[in-house]
Protein backbone atom coordinates (compact mmCIF):
# COMPACT_ATOMS: atom_id res chain seq x y z
CA UNK A 1 0.00 0.00 0.00
CA UNK A 2 3.30 2.17 0.65
CA UNK A 3 4.66 1.40 -2.65
CA UNK A 4 1.13 2.45 -4.54
CA UNK A 5 1.06 6.02 -2.82
CA UNK A 6 4.73 6.64 -3.79
CA UNK A 7 4.27 6.02 -7.39
CA UNK A 8 0.82 7.42 -7.34
CA UNK A 9 2.74 10.53 -5.88
CA UNK A 10 5.84 9.84 -8.42
CA UNK A 11 3.26 10.26 -11.71
CA UNK A 12 1.51 13.09 -10.40
CA UNK A 13 4.54 14.59 -10.08
CA UNK A 14 5.57 13.66 -13.88
CA UNK A 15 2.16 14.50 -15.22
CA UNK A 16 2.51 17.75 -13.86
CA UNK A 17 5.99 18.72 -15.08
CA UNK A 18 4.81 17.89 -18.67
CA UNK A 19 3.86 20.62 -21.37
CA UNK A 20 -0.31 21.32 -21.01
CA UNK A 21 -1.74 19.68 -23.96
CA UNK A 22 -3.94 21.61 -26.30
CA UNK A 23 -7.11 20.85 -26.14
CA UNK A 24 -8.75 22.97 -28.95
CA UNK A 25 -10.12 21.72 -32.14
CA UNK A 26 -9.50 23.79 -35.09
CA UNK A 27 -12.23 25.20 -37.19
CA UNK A 28 -12.82 23.79 -40.35
CA UNK A 29 -12.75 27.15 -42.14
CA UNK A 30 -9.19 27.75 -40.51
CA UNK A 31 -8.08 24.26 -41.74
CA UNK A 32 -9.27 25.39 -45.38
CA UNK A 33 -7.26 28.56 -44.96
CA UNK A 34 -3.60 26.80 -43.88
CA UNK A 35 -4.10 24.17 -47.09
CA UNK A 36 -4.58 27.75 -49.00
CA UNK A 37 -1.90 29.06 -47.20
CA UNK A 38 0.46 25.82 -47.93
CA UNK A 39 -0.67 25.91 -51.69
CA UNK A 40 0.27 29.99 -52.25
CA UNK A 41 3.23 29.70 -50.67
CA UNK A 42 4.19 26.72 -52.97
CA UNK A 43 4.96 23.93 -50.43
CA UNK A 44 8.05 24.89 -48.46
CA UNK A 45 9.47 22.48 -46.45
CA UNK A 46 8.00 23.45 -43.06
CA UNK A 47 4.18 23.03 -44.34
CA UNK A 48 5.08 19.40 -46.22
CA UNK A 49 3.06 16.51 -44.81
CA UNK A 50 0.20 17.63 -44.11
CA UNK A 51 -3.44 15.70 -44.83
CA UNK A 52 -6.85 15.93 -44.30
CA UNK A 53 -6.43 13.97 -41.35
CA UNK A 54 -3.53 16.51 -39.81
CA UNK A 55 -4.86 18.21 -36.44
CA UNK A 56 -3.08 21.89 -36.66
CA UNK A 57 -3.57 22.66 -33.35
CA UNK A 58 -1.53 19.33 -32.05
CA UNK A 59 1.05 19.80 -34.34
CA UNK A 60 4.75 19.99 -31.89
CA UNK A 61 6.42 23.14 -32.70
CA UNK A 62 9.73 23.63 -34.35
CA UNK A 63 12.08 26.16 -35.44
CA UNK A 64 10.31 26.60 -38.94
CA UNK A 65 6.51 25.75 -37.94
CA UNK A 66 4.62 26.49 -35.03
CA UNK A 67 0.74 26.82 -34.57
CA UNK A 68 -0.83 28.07 -31.71
CA UNK A 69 -4.81 27.61 -31.04
CA UNK A 70 -6.64 29.35 -28.77
CA UNK A 71 -10.69 28.60 -28.69
CA UNK A 72 -10.47 26.67 -31.72
CA UNK A 73 -8.77 29.65 -33.54
CA UNK A 74 -4.99 30.44 -34.27
CA UNK A 75 -3.49 33.20 -32.46
CA UNK A 76 0.10 32.07 -33.51
CA UNK A 77 1.30 31.20 -37.36
CA UNK A 78 5.48 30.77 -37.83
CA UNK A 79 5.93 30.05 -40.93
CA UNK A 80 10.34 29.91 -41.20
CA UNK A 81 11.57 28.77 -44.89
CA UNK A 82 14.62 28.40 -46.68
CA UNK A 83 14.93 30.60 -49.11
CA UNK A 84 17.61 33.46 -48.79
CA UNK A 85 17.31 37.36 -48.26
CA UNK A 86 18.43 40.74 -49.97
CA UNK A 87 21.43 41.70 -47.82
CA UNK A 88 22.85 37.74 -48.44
CA UNK A 89 22.81 38.45 -52.21
CA UNK A 90 25.89 39.73 -53.86
CA UNK A 91 25.53 43.39 -55.00
CA UNK A 92 23.57 43.53 -58.32
CA UNK A 93 22.66 39.98 -58.04
CA UNK A 94 19.40 39.38 -60.75
CA UNK A 95 16.78 38.33 -58.25
CA UNK A 96 14.96 35.59 -59.95
CA UNK A 97 14.17 32.09 -58.30
CA UNK A 98 15.13 30.04 -56.64
CA UNK A 99 15.95 33.25 -54.45
CA UNK A 100 11.53 34.14 -54.33
CA UNK A 101 8.67 31.95 -55.28
CA UNK A 102 7.71 31.81 -58.81
CA UNK A 103 6.12 34.88 -61.02
CA UNK A 104 3.10 33.22 -60.46
CA UNK A 105 3.02 34.00 -56.69
CA UNK A 106 0.60 36.89 -56.16
CA UNK A 107 1.05 38.87 -52.58
CA UNK A 108 -2.10 40.71 -52.75
CA UNK A 109 -4.10 36.86 -53.06
CA UNK A 110 -1.66 35.62 -50.54
CA UNK A 111 -2.61 38.11 -47.37
CA UNK A 112 -6.14 38.18 -48.68
CA UNK A 113 -6.10 34.48 -48.03
CA UNK A 114 -4.33 34.80 -44.52
CA UNK A 115 -5.91 37.94 -42.90
CA UNK A 116 -9.02 35.87 -42.92
CA UNK A 117 -7.10 34.15 -39.90
CA UNK A 118 -8.60 37.18 -37.88
CA UNK A 119 -7.87 36.16 -34.51
CA UNK A 120 -4.30 36.05 -35.10
CA UNK A 121 -2.00 38.15 -32.68
CA UNK A 122 1.49 36.53 -33.35
CA UNK A 123 2.57 36.51 -37.67
CA UNK A 124 5.79 35.53 -38.88
CA UNK A 125 6.50 34.56 -42.68
CA UNK A 126 10.40 34.58 -42.57
CA UNK A 127 12.45 33.74 -45.71
CA UNK A 128 9.93 32.70 -48.09
CA UNK A 129 11.28 33.99 -50.90
CA UNK A 130 7.76 36.83 -50.64
CA UNK A 131 8.01 39.47 -53.21
CA UNK A 132 5.57 42.18 -54.40
CA UNK A 133 4.48 45.50 -52.37
CA UNK A 134 3.12 44.62 -49.06
CA UNK A 135 -0.60 45.27 -49.64
CA UNK A 136 -3.12 48.09 -47.66
CA UNK A 137 -4.99 45.48 -46.53
CA UNK A 138 -2.50 44.37 -44.07
CA UNK A 139 -4.83 46.16 -41.50
CA UNK A 140 -7.31 43.17 -41.64
CA UNK A 141 -5.08 41.49 -38.36
CA UNK A 142 -6.88 43.69 -36.05
CA UNK A 143 -5.56 42.06 -33.35
CA UNK A 144 -1.93 41.59 -34.45
CA UNK A 145 0.63 42.06 -32.20
CA UNK A 146 3.81 40.96 -33.27
CA UNK A 147 4.31 41.25 -37.28
CA UNK A 148 7.05 39.58 -38.40
CA UNK A 149 7.78 39.64 -42.15
CA UNK A 150 11.61 39.79 -42.08
CA UNK A 151 14.26 38.15 -44.97
CA UNK A 152 11.54 38.13 -48.11
CA UNK A 153 12.23 40.37 -51.30
CA UNK A 154 9.20 42.78 -50.28
CA UNK A 155 9.49 46.42 -52.10
CA UNK A 156 7.60 49.63 -51.99
CA UNK A 157 7.32 51.67 -49.35
CA UNK A 158 5.72 51.08 -45.85
CA UNK A 159 1.64 51.11 -46.26
CA UNK A 160 0.18 53.56 -44.73
CA UNK A 161 -2.60 51.20 -42.99
CA UNK A 162 0.11 49.97 -40.47
CA UNK A 163 -0.66 52.98 -38.44
CA UNK A 164 -3.97 51.69 -38.33
CA UNK A 165 -2.72 48.78 -36.33
CA UNK A 166 -2.95 49.96 -32.87
CA UNK A 167 -2.33 46.48 -30.77
CA UNK A 168 1.05 45.99 -32.70
CA UNK A 169 3.42 45.56 -29.83
CA UNK A 170 6.53 44.23 -32.75
CA UNK A 171 7.29 45.21 -36.50
CA UNK A 172 9.90 43.59 -37.83
CA UNK A 173 10.76 44.43 -41.26
CA UNK A 174 14.49 43.77 -41.67
CA UNK A 175 16.29 42.59 -44.43
CA UNK A 176 13.48 43.11 -47.48
CA UNK A 177 13.60 45.98 -50.45
CA UNK A 178 11.50 48.50 -48.73
CA UNK A 179 12.22 51.98 -49.97
CA UNK A 180 11.21 55.98 -49.11
CA UNK A 181 9.66 57.19 -46.14
CA UNK A 182 7.46 55.09 -43.19
CA UNK A 183 4.41 56.23 -42.40
CA UNK A 184 3.86 57.69 -39.16
CA UNK A 185 3.56 55.54 -36.33
CA UNK A 186 3.51 57.92 -33.19
CA UNK A 187 -0.38 56.34 -33.02
CA UNK A 188 0.88 53.24 -31.89
CA UNK A 189 1.25 53.28 -28.21
CA UNK A 190 1.60 49.88 -27.49
CA UNK A 191 4.18 49.30 -29.91
CA UNK A 192 7.49 48.32 -28.21
CA UNK A 193 9.95 46.88 -31.32
CA UNK A 194 10.51 48.08 -34.61
CA UNK A 195 13.37 46.62 -36.87
CA UNK A 196 13.63 48.41 -40.26
CA UNK A 197 17.12 47.34 -40.87
CA UNK A 198 19.03 46.54 -44.42
CA UNK A 199 16.60 48.03 -46.35
CA UNK A 200 16.64 51.14 -48.38
CA UNK A 201 14.55 53.43 -46.15
CA UNK A 202 14.99 57.30 -46.39
CA UNK A 203 16.10 60.21 -46.78
CA UNK A 204 13.44 60.90 -43.74
CA UNK A 205 13.89 59.64 -40.24
CA UNK A 206 10.67 57.66 -39.48
CA UNK A 207 8.05 59.31 -37.21
CA UNK A 208 8.04 57.63 -33.94
CA UNK A 209 6.77 57.22 -30.40
CA UNK A 210 8.68 57.13 -27.55
CA UNK A 211 6.86 53.77 -25.82
CA UNK A 212 10.22 52.16 -28.12
CA UNK A 213 12.20 49.67 -26.24
CA UNK A 214 14.17 48.48 -29.49
CA UNK A 215 15.02 50.43 -32.76
CA UNK A 216 17.00 49.36 -35.33
CA UNK A 217 17.20 51.56 -38.71
CA UNK A 218 20.62 49.90 -39.92
CA UNK A 219 21.79 49.87 -43.19
CA UNK A 220 19.16 52.22 -45.02
CA UNK A 221 19.45 54.87 -46.78
CA UNK A 222 18.37 57.92 -44.21
CA UNK A 223 20.12 60.95 -44.98
CA UNK A 224 19.00 63.73 -41.66
CA UNK A 225 19.88 65.24 -38.54
CA UNK A 226 19.60 62.46 -35.48
CA UNK A 227 16.47 63.99 -34.58
CA UNK A 228 15.67 65.72 -30.95
CA UNK A 229 12.42 63.69 -30.26
CA UNK A 230 14.61 61.41 -29.04
CA UNK A 231 15.63 62.84 -26.17
CA UNK A 232 12.27 61.51 -24.61
CA UNK A 233 12.56 57.67 -25.55
CA UNK A 234 13.26 56.92 -21.80
CA UNK A 235 12.73 53.14 -22.33
CA UNK A 236 14.87 53.13 -25.05
CA UNK A 237 17.40 49.96 -24.61
CA UNK A 238 18.55 49.30 -28.07
CA UNK A 239 19.63 51.93 -30.66
CA UNK A 240 21.06 51.10 -34.20
CA UNK A 241 21.81 53.89 -36.75
CA UNK A 242 24.64 52.56 -38.34
CA UNK A 243 25.38 52.19 -42.10
CA UNK A 244 23.21 55.43 -43.32
CA UNK A 245 23.94 58.50 -44.15
CA UNK A 246 23.10 60.45 -40.78
CA UNK A 247 24.86 64.56 -40.83
CA UNK A 248 25.36 67.11 -38.42
CA UNK A 249 26.86 66.53 -34.51
CA UNK A 250 26.85 63.60 -32.60
CA UNK A 251 23.83 64.41 -29.99
CA UNK A 252 25.17 64.24 -26.68
CA UNK A 253 21.68 63.86 -24.92
CA UNK A 254 22.07 59.75 -26.61
CA UNK A 255 24.64 58.70 -24.01
CA UNK A 256 22.94 59.89 -21.25
CA UNK A 257 19.21 58.36 -22.42
CA UNK A 258 18.38 56.16 -18.88
CA UNK A 259 17.58 52.81 -20.23
CA UNK A 260 20.12 52.76 -23.03
CA UNK A 261 22.16 49.84 -22.93
CA UNK A 262 23.40 49.60 -26.89
CA UNK A 263 24.16 52.30 -29.13
CA UNK A 264 25.70 51.79 -32.48
CA UNK A 265 26.01 55.29 -34.56
CA UNK A 266 29.02 53.89 -37.07
CA UNK A 267 29.17 54.02 -40.71
CA UNK A 268 27.34 57.54 -40.90
CA UNK A 269 29.04 60.95 -41.85
CA UNK A 270 28.73 62.40 -38.06
CA UNK A 271 30.76 65.30 -37.80
CA UNK A 272 32.57 68.19 -35.22
CA UNK A 273 33.34 67.33 -31.05
CA UNK A 274 31.58 65.48 -28.73
CA UNK A 275 31.28 67.51 -25.24
CA UNK A 276 33.73 66.43 -23.09
CA UNK A 277 31.19 67.42 -20.15
CA UNK A 278 28.96 64.62 -21.86
CA UNK A 279 27.35 62.04 -19.14
CA UNK A 280 26.46 58.48 -19.95
CA UNK A 281 23.68 55.85 -18.65
CA UNK A 282 24.79 53.96 -15.83
CA UNK A 283 23.49 51.02 -18.14
CA UNK A 284 25.08 51.84 -21.47
CA UNK A 285 27.37 48.95 -22.39
CA UNK A 286 28.31 49.08 -26.22
CA UNK A 287 29.30 52.13 -27.89
CA UNK A 288 30.10 52.11 -31.61
CA UNK A 289 30.70 55.57 -33.00
CA UNK A 290 33.57 54.05 -35.39
CA UNK A 291 33.44 55.46 -39.13
CA UNK A 292 32.57 58.63 -38.81
CA UNK A 293 34.40 62.47 -38.96
CA UNK A 294 34.18 62.99 -35.37
CA UNK A 295 37.69 65.80 -34.27
CA UNK A 296 38.62 66.17 -31.01
CA UNK A 297 38.77 63.98 -27.59
CA UNK A 298 36.44 61.63 -26.82
CA UNK A 299 34.63 62.33 -23.12
CA UNK A 300 35.30 60.18 -20.41
CA UNK A 301 32.43 57.91 -19.66
CA UNK A 302 33.76 56.64 -23.60
CA UNK A 303 37.03 57.27 -23.82
CA UNK A 304 40.25 55.07 -22.80
CA UNK A 305 40.04 54.96 -19.54
CA UNK A 306 35.65 53.42 -19.21
CA UNK A 307 36.43 50.24 -18.00
CA UNK A 308 33.02 49.03 -17.57
CA UNK A 309 31.54 49.67 -21.34
CA UNK A 310 32.62 48.38 -24.73
CA UNK A 311 33.84 51.70 -27.25
CA UNK A 312 34.60 51.18 -30.85
CA UNK A 313 36.10 54.56 -32.16
CA UNK A 314 38.22 53.88 -34.93
CA UNK A 315 38.30 55.66 -38.19
CA UNK A 316 37.16 58.92 -37.33
CA UNK A 317 39.72 61.79 -36.57
CA UNK A 318 40.47 61.80 -32.96
CA UNK A 319 43.40 63.15 -30.87
CA UNK A 320 42.36 60.53 -27.76
CA UNK A 321 42.20 56.81 -30.18
CA UNK A 322 45.12 54.53 -31.36
CA UNK A 323 46.21 57.36 -34.40
CA UNK A 324 47.09 54.42 -36.49
CA UNK A 325 43.49 53.35 -36.13
CA UNK A 326 42.58 57.29 -36.84
CA UNK A 327 42.22 59.41 -40.05
CA UNK A 328 44.53 63.01 -39.94
CA UNK A 329 42.41 66.08 -38.72
CA UNK A 330 42.49 67.45 -42.61
CA UNK A 331 40.85 64.22 -43.67
CA UNK A 332 37.61 64.51 -41.79
CA UNK A 333 37.75 68.19 -41.79
CA UNK A 334 37.58 67.67 -45.92
CA UNK A 335 34.79 65.29 -45.73
CA UNK A 336 32.44 67.53 -43.63
CA UNK A 337 32.70 70.20 -45.61
CA UNK A 338 31.60 68.14 -48.73
CA UNK A 339 28.75 66.23 -47.26
CA UNK A 340 25.57 67.93 -48.73
CA UNK A 341 22.99 69.27 -46.20
CA UNK A 342 20.50 66.44 -46.02
CA UNK A 343 17.29 66.74 -47.54
CA UNK A 344 14.25 68.41 -45.68
CA UNK A 345 11.54 66.29 -44.78
CA UNK A 346 7.75 66.72 -45.80
CA UNK A 347 7.34 68.17 -42.59
CA UNK A 348 10.23 70.64 -43.09
CA UNK A 349 9.30 71.55 -46.32
CA UNK A 350 6.11 72.49 -45.27
CA UNK A 351 7.08 74.41 -42.59
CA UNK A 352 9.06 76.68 -44.79
CA UNK A 353 6.74 77.08 -47.08
CA UNK A 354 4.47 78.48 -44.11
CA UNK A 355 7.42 80.25 -43.21
CA UNK A 356 8.22 81.73 -46.64
CA UNK A 357 4.24 82.83 -46.81
CA UNK A 358 4.09 84.85 -43.50
CA UNK A 359 7.42 86.46 -44.71
CA UNK A 360 5.79 87.60 -48.11
CA UNK A 361 2.24 88.23 -46.39
CA UNK A 362 4.24 90.76 -44.16
CA UNK A 363 5.75 92.20 -46.93
CA UNK A 364 3.16 92.45 -49.25
CA UNK A 365 1.17 93.91 -45.96
CA UNK A 366 3.87 96.86 -45.61
CA UNK A 367 3.79 97.15 -49.08
CA UNK A 368 0.12 97.37 -49.21
CA UNK A 369 -0.19 100.03 -46.63
CA UNK A 370 2.68 102.00 -47.69
CA UNK A 371 1.01 102.09 -50.93
CA UNK A 372 -2.25 103.18 -49.41
CA UNK A 373 -1.05 105.83 -47.15
CA UNK A 374 0.70 106.97 -50.36
CA UNK A 375 -2.43 107.33 -52.14
CA UNK A 376 -4.30 109.27 -49.59
CA UNK A 377 -0.88 111.92 -49.39
CA UNK A 378 -1.68 112.16 -53.35
CA UNK A 379 -5.26 112.46 -52.87
CA UNK A 380 -4.57 115.38 -49.85
CA UNK A 381 -1.72 117.04 -52.30
CA UNK A 382 -4.46 116.51 -55.22
CA UNK A 383 -7.38 118.04 -53.39
CA UNK A 384 -5.12 120.75 -51.79
CA UNK A 385 -3.60 121.60 -55.16
CA UNK A 386 -7.36 121.76 -56.93
CA UNK A 387 -8.37 124.31 -53.48
CA UNK A 388 -5.76 126.20 -54.01
CA UNK A 389 -6.28 126.61 -57.91
CA UNK A 390 -9.68 127.73 -56.77
CA UNK A 391 -8.41 129.90 -54.86
CA UNK A 392 -6.00 131.77 -57.44
CA UNK A 393 -9.42 131.85 -59.96
CA UNK A 394 -11.42 133.20 -57.98
CA UNK A 395 -9.05 135.81 -56.60
CA UNK A 396 -7.37 135.96 -60.07
CA UNK A 397 -11.19 137.07 -61.48
CA UNK A 398 -12.81 139.23 -58.83
CA UNK A 399 -15.82 141.64 -60.22
CA UNK A 400 -13.69 144.24 -59.46
CA UNK A 401 -10.81 143.40 -60.64
CA UNK A 402 -12.21 141.50 -63.64
CA UNK A 403 -13.44 144.96 -66.12
CA UNK A 404 -12.62 145.84 -69.22
CA UNK A 405 -11.27 149.32 -69.40
CA UNK A 406 -10.71 151.82 -72.13
CA UNK A 407 -6.41 151.58 -72.95
CA UNK A 408 -4.34 154.08 -71.11
CA UNK A 409 -1.19 152.85 -73.21
CA UNK A 410 0.01 155.89 -75.51
CA UNK A 411 0.93 153.30 -78.58
CA UNK A 412 -2.64 153.57 -80.79
CA UNK A 413 -1.84 150.00 -81.87
CA UNK A 414 -1.26 148.37 -78.27
CA UNK A 415 -4.75 148.00 -78.02
CA UNK A 416 -4.62 145.81 -81.24
CA UNK A 417 -2.70 143.30 -79.26
CA UNK A 418 -3.81 140.40 -77.96
CA UNK A 419 -2.81 139.13 -74.14
CA UNK A 420 -2.14 135.66 -74.24
CA UNK A 421 -2.77 134.25 -71.09
CA UNK A 422 -3.17 130.77 -69.55
CA UNK A 423 -3.97 128.72 -66.36
CA UNK A 424 -1.27 126.65 -65.41
CA UNK A 425 -2.26 125.39 -62.27
CA UNK A 426 -5.28 123.58 -64.20
CA UNK A 427 -2.93 122.92 -67.44
CA UNK A 428 -5.95 124.58 -69.63
CA UNK A 429 -4.78 126.01 -73.07
CA UNK A 430 -4.52 129.58 -73.80
CA UNK A 431 -6.88 131.93 -73.23
CA UNK A 432 -7.07 136.11 -74.84
CA UNK A 433 -8.18 139.13 -73.20
CA UNK A 434 -9.19 141.57 -75.30
CA UNK A 435 -9.42 145.60 -75.05
CA UNK A 436 -12.66 147.51 -75.02
CA UNK A 437 -11.74 149.23 -78.62
CA UNK A 438 -11.52 145.38 -79.77
CA UNK A 439 -15.07 144.71 -78.52
CA UNK A 440 -16.81 147.93 -80.20
CA UNK A 441 -14.77 147.31 -83.13
CA UNK A 442 -15.82 143.48 -83.30
CA UNK A 443 -19.68 144.86 -82.47
CA UNK A 444 -19.50 147.85 -84.58
CA UNK A 445 -20.26 149.57 -81.42
CA UNK A 446 -22.84 147.50 -80.13
CA UNK A 447 -24.67 148.10 -83.10
CA UNK A 448 -28.41 147.17 -82.87
CA UNK A 449 -28.41 145.23 -86.58
CA UNK A 450 -25.22 142.69 -84.19
CA UNK A 451 -28.00 141.86 -81.22
CA UNK A 452 -28.51 138.63 -81.50
CA UNK A 453 -30.92 138.16 -78.37
CA UNK A 454 -31.40 139.67 -74.88
CA UNK A 455 -32.32 138.00 -71.51
CA UNK A 456 -32.90 138.32 -68.17
CA UNK A 457 -29.12 139.09 -67.57
CA UNK A 458 -27.83 140.99 -70.39
CA UNK A 459 -27.51 141.36 -74.19
CA UNK A 460 -25.67 138.80 -76.50
CA UNK A 461 -24.07 140.44 -79.89
CA UNK A 462 -22.34 139.01 -82.61
CA UNK A 463 -19.27 140.73 -84.50
CA UNK A 464 -15.76 139.59 -85.45
CA UNK A 465 -12.31 140.81 -84.69
CA UNK A 466 -9.61 141.56 -86.68
CA UNK A 467 -7.94 138.45 -87.68
CA UNK A 468 -11.32 137.28 -88.77
CA UNK A 469 -13.02 135.07 -85.84
CA UNK A 470 -16.84 135.24 -84.92
CA UNK A 471 -17.48 136.07 -81.62
CA UNK A 472 -20.64 136.39 -79.41
CA UNK A 473 -20.40 139.14 -76.81
CA UNK A 474 -22.42 138.52 -73.53
CA UNK A 475 -22.82 142.09 -71.86
CA UNK A 476 -24.17 141.30 -68.57
CA UNK A 477 -26.04 143.47 -65.84
CA UNK A 478 -24.05 144.00 -62.25
CA UNK A 479 -26.73 146.14 -60.87
CA UNK A 480 -29.31 142.84 -60.60
CA UNK A 481 -29.28 140.89 -57.26
CA UNK A 482 -26.34 138.65 -56.95
CA UNK A 483 -24.87 139.23 -60.28
CA UNK A 484 -21.43 139.88 -59.34
CA UNK A 485 -21.60 135.70 -58.16
CA UNK A 486 -23.35 134.98 -61.42
CA UNK A 487 -20.68 136.83 -63.41
CA UNK A 488 -17.45 134.95 -61.75
CA UNK A 489 -19.39 131.93 -62.31
CA UNK A 490 -19.86 132.48 -66.12
CA UNK A 491 -15.95 133.02 -66.02
CA UNK A 492 -14.94 130.54 -64.91
CA UNK A 493 -17.29 127.76 -66.43
CA UNK A 494 -16.81 129.76 -69.74
CA UNK A 495 -12.77 129.37 -69.27
CA UNK A 496 -13.04 125.56 -68.75
CA UNK A 497 -15.69 125.23 -71.25
CA UNK A 498 -14.55 122.74 -74.46
CA UNK A 499 -16.53 122.48 -77.67
CA UNK A 500 -15.16 122.60 -81.31
CA UNK A 501 -17.41 126.00 -81.97
CA UNK A 502 -15.48 127.50 -79.01
CA UNK A 503 -11.61 128.05 -79.49
CA UNK A 504 -9.13 129.95 -77.57
CA UNK A 505 -6.58 131.66 -79.68
CA UNK A 506 -6.65 129.21 -82.46
CA UNK A 507 -8.83 129.50 -85.78
CA UNK A 508 -10.00 125.73 -86.89
CA UNK A 509 -12.61 125.19 -89.60
CA UNK A 510 -15.70 123.15 -89.52
CA UNK A 511 -17.55 122.00 -92.58
CA UNK A 512 -16.51 126.08 -94.38
CA UNK A 513 -17.93 127.18 -90.91
CA UNK A 514 -16.18 129.43 -88.55
CA UNK A 515 -15.74 128.81 -85.13
CA UNK A 516 -17.34 131.88 -82.27
CA UNK A 517 -15.72 132.86 -79.24
CA UNK A 518 -17.60 133.54 -76.26
CA UNK A 519 -16.65 136.62 -74.67
CA UNK A 520 -18.24 138.24 -71.59
CA UNK A 521 -18.72 142.49 -70.91
CA UNK A 522 -20.37 144.11 -68.03
CA UNK A 523 -23.11 146.09 -68.79
CA UNK A 524 -22.34 148.22 -65.94
CA UNK A 525 -19.00 149.18 -67.41
CA UNK A 526 -19.96 149.59 -70.76
CA UNK A 527 -22.82 152.19 -71.79
CA UNK A 528 -22.49 151.28 -75.47
CA UNK A 529 -23.64 147.70 -74.74
CA UNK A 530 -27.13 148.72 -74.47
CA UNK A 531 -28.59 148.67 -78.32
CA UNK A 532 -29.84 152.23 -78.91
Amino acid sequence: MKNFWVCSSLLFVIISLLPPIPTAQLTPSESRILFQVQKLLEYPPALQGWSNWTNFCYLPPTSSLKIVCTSNRITELTVVGNKTSPSHLPQNFAISQPTTLSRSFSIDSFFTTVTKLSNLKVLSLVSLGLWGPLPAKINRFWSLEQLNISSNFISGSVPPSLASMKNLRSINLADNLFSGSVPDLKGLALLEEINLGNNHIGPAFPSLGNSLVSLILRNNSVRSEIPKMLTSFDQLQQLDLSYNKFVGPMPSFLFSLPSLQYLNLAQNQLSGALSLNTTCSAKLQVVDVSQNLLIGKLPSCIGSKSSNRTVLDSWNCLSSGVSKYQHPYRFCQKEALAVKPPAKTPEEKEESKIKIGVVLGIIGGIVGVAGVIGLLILVIIKKAGDRKTEDTFDSRYQPEKFTFRASQMPNSDARHVPQMMRLPTLGLPPYRVFTLEEIEDATNNFDASNLMGEGSQGQVYRGWVRDGAGVLVKCVKLKQKHMPQNFVQNVEALSKLRHRHLIGERKTGSNGHREWLLLLVLQEEFSSCTPE
